[in-house]
């Protein structure tokens, strides 16, 4: 099988279409290269669908033997290049949060820190959270994203803000957010009626205020509508009080 020919004008000096065989102990640095490569790729195009195994080969300077020799499929290839960045936004969440000592004010930093991520990281975000996965990596990222969420969750329950299940409060919450990003990813030429910063802001503000009176009420509740809006009026200014 012949190598596919690259176009080298578009490629930095330093890449050659072909590559002297690693030496012992080079298969990581191959296997960055081959990251490194597929990244760029994934970037420009803006969809997994410009990647091939031969396509990665080709603008890293290898066969494609030696891309499988890495990842067993594209899947594997394209899940790890999005992995690649997970671990900064669990440092960046963290980060976030710790700047504040209250836990409810370090979930809406939390929020923020999240979705500016994702924003900024659309394709990864995408492929990550946004498609069904056979990667276990991709579970476990998943995960870890969550348990952040959770661990902040419930330290709103131990003082107070929020009551009832850790978990089903840190679900509903994150699906709120997952909901707005995916959104603005996935419909980016919507006619958005505002700023997606107020967006932002409207959707921490009704998720993480309305978990807080929500998580007080009983699942079954009547209520009249008639005297609703005046009940509300005054719960509203009780809070800001």
């Amino acid at each position: 099988m012949s190598t596919p020919v690259t176009d080298n004008s578009r490629m930095p000096e330093s890449r050659h279409r072909t590559r002297a065989r690693a030496r012992p102990g080079e298969g990581a640095q191959l296997r960055d290269d081959i990251l490194d490569a597929a990244e760029a790729m994934l970037v420009e195009s803006g969809t997994e669908s410009a990647l091939t195994m031969r396509a990665v080969a080709s603008r890293t300077g290898v066969t494609t033997p030696s891309v499988y020799l890495h990842f067993e499929n594209k899947e594997t290839l394209v899940d790890a290049v999005c992995l690649r960045v997970w671990d900064q936004l669990g440092i960046h969440v963290r980060e976030s949060a710790a700047r504040h000592r209250d836990p409810f004010t370090a979930l809406a930093a939390q929020a923020r820190a999240f979705t500016h991520f994702a924003l900024d990281h659309p394709i990864q975000y995408r492929v990550l959270m946004m498609r069904q996965s056979s990667s276990p990596g991709v579970a476990l990222a998943a995960r870890e994203c969550y348990k952040f969420h959770l661990e902040t969750v419930s330290q709103c329950i131990e003082t107070g803000i929020f009551q009832g299940s850790p978990q089903r409060l840190a679900i509903g919450l994150w699906s709120a957010l997952h909901g707005y990003v995916s959104l603005l990813i996935s419909q980016p030429d919507f006619p958005w009626p505002v700023d997606i910063e107020v967006i932002l802001l409207d959707t921490i503000r009704m998720a993480g205020f309305g978990t807080a009176i929500a998580s007080r009420l009983p699942e079954r509740l009547h209520l009249s509508e008639a005297d609703l809006p005046d009940r509300l009026d005054r719960a509203a200014e009780e809070i800001v009080r």
